[in-house]
């Protein structure tokens, strides 16, 4: 799924100047010219940059979506309609490195104002460290390291994009997007820093509630079938073990499907994860061989009927409820 990506020199010369914020102005034209109900026409790339950019522009943003509800983002293809869409827009918000189409819509997009959101964080590297901790098992008993079969990434730089699931993480693109609006519409700036804060407020709030619960849990290890939960797990003091790694598609080998019943018997894990929007096939029947539960850990890609919630603060706190509830309590 890696994508090559060619940024002309132009764009980069915008983007030095404008630092952190991954705000680009090189289009032609000022922001807004031509709107028609005086709002800032914003597309985002998937749910919780769209979510992030309602929060923050309340009223003064005209928010749509690339990424329908119920379709896995990571398979997005781009319509001809919604490439006009893009190009007549006053600005794009995406995840460069999670959804190759949209990395290439962008970049050939005219949007006066583009806004990465893996600028406005750290990112790391999650997908070469899934079946780590099974192949940690497997070094201590004396047998063959079976754990660097699904080292998949969504970007050249192997990169984990899943920077959402870390509340802090997330306040921390909250604060760039709001300043990248405001850079869009100045006349609107206070009302966005307010929203910006309010939000991250909010979001620190979170934080604060998975820290006290998930300090107090008895084992701190938990099985996915999607590695989305790096970012998370790295936050929280716990350690992840996805069986399809960074791509939600991808099949298990056998040696890993071995390494992970092992490891689940070893730590004490009671339940395999899994999401609402691929398969759960593969997790039923590992958790079935090793006599484990199955329950559902949403990686928030997308609300639908099936979500535990209805916005990105209930579905993460179902998320917490489910991992305390796996995890036990000391």
């Amino acid at each position: 799924m890696n994508v090559r990506r060619l940024i002309p020199a132009a764009a980069l010369s915008c983007a030095a100047l404008l630092g952190l914020t991954a705000l680009t102005a090189c289009g032609s034209g000022a922001a807004g010219e031509g709107r028609k109900d005086g709002r800032l026409d914003v597309v985002a790339s998937f749910y919780p940059l769209q979510f992030l950019t309602e929060q923050i522009g309340g009223d003064h943003v005209s928010v749509s979506g690339l990424t329908k509800p119920g379709v896995e983002p990571h398979d997005l293809e781009i319509s001809a309609r919604q490439t006009a869409k893009l190009n007549d827009a006053d600005a794009v918000v995406y995840l460069r490195g999670l959804q190759p189409a949209v990395d290439a819509a962008v970049r050939q997009a005219e949007v006066t104002t583009k806004v990465d959101a893996s600028t406005l964080t750290s990112m790391e590297k999650h997908g070469n460290e899934v079946g780590g901790h099974a192949a940690a098992h497997d070094h201590a008993a004396g047998e063959d390291n079976h754990g660097d079969d699904h080292g998949h990434s969504h970007s050249e730089s192997g990169d984990d994009p899943h920077i959402w699931l870390d509340p802090v993480k997330y306040a921390e693109v909250a604060r760039g997007i709001g300043a990248a609006l405001a850079k869009a519409d100045p006349a609107h700036a206070a009302d966005y820093k307010k929203n910006t804060d309010t939000l991250v407020g909010k979001l620190d709030g979170l934080d604060k509630e998975y820290a006290a619960a998930l300090g107090k849990a008895r084992t701190k290890v938990f099985i996915t079938t999607h590695a989305a939960f790096g970012y998370l797990a790295e936050r929280y003091g716990l350690t992840e073990e996805a069986i399809n790694g960074l791509d939600p598609d991808s099949e298990p080998s056998p040696a890993r499907i071995k390494d992970l019943q092992k490891m689940a018997k070893a730590d004490g894990v009671t339940t395999v994860f899994y999401e609402t929007l691929v398969s759960d096939k593969t997790a039923k029947t590992l958790a079935s061989d090793a006599s484990l539960k199955t329950d559902v850990l949403d990686p928030l890609e997308g609300i639908t009927d099936q979500s535990r919630g209805t916005d990105y603060f209930s579905v993460m706190r179902s998320n917490l409820t489910a991992l305390t509830t796996a995890l036990g309590t000391k």
